[in-house]
């Protein structure tokens, strides 16, 4: 059997808080603000695009359901990248899912204070900006640190508003446009290399899906709950995705050109009751986004620091709200920090490289714990190694659409992780010669 960490959080998560942690991972701020950049690079292509990520991400899915399912304990990739690679490897595969998490948090903080611009562009700029930022980190902050029942009841409120809204919008172009709303593809087809970069960009509609397995050390049953909610939840959100590019497309012809394009198509499919309608949507689901990457990453230092790679701070849990109230906290001001001064294009952009990685270390690491972990009550892939292999194809491909500052930025976050690494190590062994000493 495996070690695992001694935790003192409460196992309260049943499948249904999983599946929202995994919807809310997926359908962010992304949906809001990819579809023009989409049509941008493939054009009537771009819902084939989305297709194609589904179909990307899918191995990578498959292989954190399988893993899931032998850990009951916090840290989802990071657990599972300790665990068969040690704890150098397993510390920067969290260091690195952590930036990219603050990275993605201030990104959709961004980009909903864009949106909400759309109404009143006061809160867009300057002082009005740096508010509403901290008004949002404040206030999710709170949420998270008073108790993790009522962040996932709030994250089921967010969840239905915001797919009611993206429904609304999807059955009004169908009931609107009728034939209309389908693509003809007889237009040119894009250039592998925009294909490459729309695909790159769609990627990150695509990730956070991992946000259900981080907290496992919460959850009542992962074995069973993470592998169902999981699939259930990637299944969902890619029809989704879909559909709303089809119709954002009909709505709005030069939507390409679109800086707010979902709120653009629904006041062409619905006027300006649409407008408010699909704010509500934007504001609901960036929202719950922000609530379930609040919920989980601050559970990543709160791990490492279990483990010994990060001073113990992090890892201090409240006595009465039982939450990991010091990593919360730290997580909500550094992306509030980062949003401040950071755009949401970069902001993903640079996100989407630090994921990757992580990714390939998930796919990688199903071979030696399968061979160590595997039971009857595990969630084991058919096929043999088939998966893995197509996970890390996936994800290599990708990585080669990334752009030169990210590949630097990442080189720089790993330098600065393993110093990190190498002091707290310094400091754990300091702390038990100590205490031999005693």
């Amino acid at each position: 059997m495996h070690s695992e960490p001694r935790e003192k959080l409460p196992r309260s998560l049943g499948v249904w808080g999983v599946w929202l942690l995994a919807v809310n991972g997926l359908i962010g701020a992304g949906i809001f603000g990819l579809p023009s950049s989409a049509a941008r690079l493939a054009g009537e292509y771009s819902p084939l695009i989305y297709v194609l990520c589904a179909l990307l991400i899918l191995p990578i899915v498959l292989c954190c359901a399988e893993l899931a399912s032998y850990f009951r304990s916090t840290g989802g990739p990071i657990r599972y990248s300790t665990e068969a690679f040690g704890p150098l490897v397993g510390f920067q595969a969290g260091w690195l899912y952590y930036m990219s998490r603050v990275g993605a948090f201030a990104a959709n903080s961004a980009l909903l204070i864009d949106s909400i611009g759309y109404f009143w562009p006061d809160v867009t700029g300057g002082a009005g900006r740096i508010a509403s930022l901290a008004l949002i980190c404040g206030g999710l902050i709170c949420i998270n640190v008073i108790g993790s029942v009522k962040a996932i009841r709030s994250l089921a409120t967010l969840t239905a508003v915001k797919l009611t809204a993206l429904l609304l919008l999807v059955s009004a172009g169908i009931g609107y446009l009728g034939a209309d709303l389908l693509p003809r593809f007889d237009g040119a087809i894009p250039t592998a290399s925009d294909i490459g970069l729309a695909a790159l960009l769609l990627t990150y509609a695509y990730g956070g899906f991992e946000f259900a397995v981080i907290p496992a050390g919460e959850s009542r049953n992962p074995a069973r709950d993470m592998p169902l909610a999981l699939l259930l939840a990637l299944g969902v959100v890619a029809l989704l995705y879909v559909s709303i590019q089809i119709v954002s497309m009909a709505a709005v012809p030069d939507i390409a050109a679109s800086s707010t394009p979902l709120l653009d198509a629904a006041n062409a499919l619905m006027g300006p009751v649409g407008s408010i309608m699909l704010m509500l949507g934007v504001i609901a689901s960036v929202g719950g986004n922000l609530v379930a990457g609040m919920f989980s990453a601050p559970r990543i230092t709160y791990m490492l620091s279990l483990d010994g790679s990060l001073p113990r701070w992090f890892g201090a849990v409240h006595q009465k709200l039982l939450t990991p109230a010091n990593s919360i906290i730290f997580f909500g001001l550094l992306s509030f920090s980062l949003a401040v001064f950071g755009s949401f294009i970069w902001l993903a952009a640079t996100a989407i490289f630090s994921r990757l990685l992580v990714y390939i270390l998930t796919c990688a690491a199903v071979p030696p714990l399968r061979k160590r972990y595997a039971s009857r009550r595990a969630f084991v892939l058919p096929a043999g190694y088939l998966m893995p292999v197509l996970g890390i194809a996936a994800s290599g491909w990708l990585t080669l659409q990334v752009s030169r500052d990210s590949l630097m930025l990442t080189a720089l976050l790993i330098l600065v992780g393993s110093a990190l690494y190498a002091v707290a190590r310094r400091r754990g062994g300091a702390r038990s010669e100590m205490s031999r000493i005693d």
